[in-house]
């Protein structure tokens, strides 16, 4: 990605608890997959020894989807990961065409690098 000495904050959490950031910060009342705080403004290059942002996992809601699309909890926390940190790189997929494309290529091209780096799962 590009990025050296950026700080990413991960956190593990359980469905209450990511059904209430989504609540607070979404006006979503239901648990979701992953959320994305990010700490830059819009638009703006990372630098070194600065914080990226936040990337919330619901392990309850990754272990169902883990269970739905036949692979291990393990696959599915990257994928959301990954997935979480190109929201805060300022990619999106919400409002489809190109860009949710670009996300999509992007995605996969940053799980096969850590499928390189640490194995399938």
């Amino acid at each position: 990605m590009g990025l050296q000495g950026v700080e990413l904050s991960i956190v593990l959490c359980d469905d209450a608890a990511i059904h209430a950031l989504n609540k607070q910060w979404r006006g979503k009342d239901e648990p979701t997959d992953v959320l994305s705080f990010p700490q830059i403004e819009a638009g703006a290059v990372p630098v070194p020894g600065g914080v990226l942002g936040d990337v919330v996992i619901s392990l309850e809601t990754a272990a169902r989807q883990a269970d739905r699309l036949g692979h291990s909890l393990e696959v599915e926390v990257r994928r959301l990961l990954v997935h979480g940190a190109l929201h805060l790189l300022g990619h999106d997929h919400v409002h489809g065409g190109r860009q949710a494309a670009k996300m999509k290529r992007e995605e996969e091209r940053l799980l096969a690098l850590v499928r390189r780096a640490v194995g399938p799962g």
